[in-house]
């Protein structure tokens, strides 16, 4: 497998060495930059692309097909279309927080989707506490999606902000529960420790049951948290018309779409990071051979296979099941997934305990 540290340490030392140390640090930094954000510009039309492809399959339909061959082209249309859109002034809105709001949701989904390894050496941020800082990243979106509702002076944007908030704040608890039950399992709580963890074998499969309790209340909150069918109640077109957005147009609704789905790739990207093995190939115990085989794989091959699994029962769930009322939201929140994820991280404990992990 390809190890990038390698790769970024001689970029490093051609750099340092042609130019001052801080002037070093700073094409650094900038070169960073453009290739996160082009990458994260390119998996948001492909996630665009791949939930019109998947949405149509699950209702028999053919999707997208007339810009471009099997409507390839469909996205860069769309973008181009949202790109020359009249921004809407709004006389009675908060015009600071109003234009604020959609920046700050695509700044938390941006740092979150620096944090994800997609291959050995292959992230940008990764601290002692990495856990804890996604968490913390990904949380201050909902103040975005806060703002936006309320700036706008508009009570259906104001109700759908409020729906978004109680769900977004209630599933944290559910995920953050789940997550701190792998980390148990592992010790750690670096991305890249994480991962190296399980090229011995995924968690998933290590954690026993618990393990994989956790992994399905990850997939709910996952599902609550970026605010998709079966819990669209924020964005409810038939109560709401389009929820907290309902009042923005041009890029300000662009920024919040995109976010919208770049969301979901970073819960499957975490999903496969701490249950999935990341960028970990798949082996088997004693198996040699077979093991040889599989780390000939690269790792991003890996990490993104993996991570499109997760992003594709994410929408097996979205286009299956109905939506909830608000109250049947809270109620399998703190009534159920709550209470199950305590006793899920208590069992998990004693059998880390006890040693009966793999």
């Amino acid at each position: 497998m390809i190890d990038f540290n390698s790769v970024t340490t001689a970029i490093d030392r051609f750099l340092n060495s042609v130019l001052p140390h801080q002037a070093a640090t700073l094409v650094e930094c900038l070169i960073i930059a453009v290739c996160a954000i082009v990458a994260y510009l390119t998996f948001a039309i492909v996630m665009i692309y791949m939930e019109r492809k998947v949405c149509a399959a699950f209702q028999c339909r053919v999707g997208p097909d007339r810009v471009g061959k099997w409507g390839l082209l469909q996205v860069f249309s769309d973008v181009f279309k949202m790109l020359t859109k009249e921004i809407i002034e709004l006389c009675s809105s908060d015009k600071i927080l109003y234009t604020l709001a959609p920046f700050l949701v695509i700044m938390s989904s941006i740092i979150t989707f620096s944090c994800l390894p997609f291959d050995n050496g292959l992230q940008v941020l990764d601290f002692n506490i990495g856990i804890f800082f996604i968490m913390a990243a990904s949380s201050f979106g909902i103040l975005g999606i806060l703002l936006g509702g309320w700036s706008s002076n508009n009570k259906f944007s104001m109700i759908g902000a409020m729906r978004s908030g109680g769900q977004m704040i209630s599933y944290e608890l559910s995920m953050g529960l789940s997550v701190l039950t792998l980390v148990v399992l592992s010790g750690t709580m670096q991305i890249s420790d994480l991962v190296e963890e399980q090229t011995k074998g995924w968690f998933i499969f290590r954690g026993h049951i618990p393990a994989f309790i956790a992994f399905i209340i990850y997939i709910i909150s996952g599902n609550a948290e970026t605010n998709r069918a079966p819990f669209d109640l924020p964005e409810a077109e038939s109560e709401l018309t389009a929820g907290f957005h309902t009042e923005y147009s041009g890029m300000g609704f662009g920024l919040f779409y995109v976010a919208e789905f770049m969301n979901m790739f970073i819960i499957a990207g975490i999903a496969t990071t701490i249950f999935l093995g990341g960028w970990a190939p798949f082996t088997i115990p004693g198996a040699d051979a077979f093991n040889s085989a599989m780390f000939m794989i690269p790792g991003f091959v890996w990490f993104l296979g993996k991570t499109f699994f997760v992003i594709w029962l994410l929408m097996w769930i979205r286009w299956t099941f109905p939506r909830l009322r608000i109250d049947q939201v809270l109620v399998l929140e703190w009534k159920y997934m709550v209470p199950i994820g305590l006793l899920n991280l208590l069992i998990m404990t004693i059998c880390v305990v006890m040693g009966w992990t793999f």
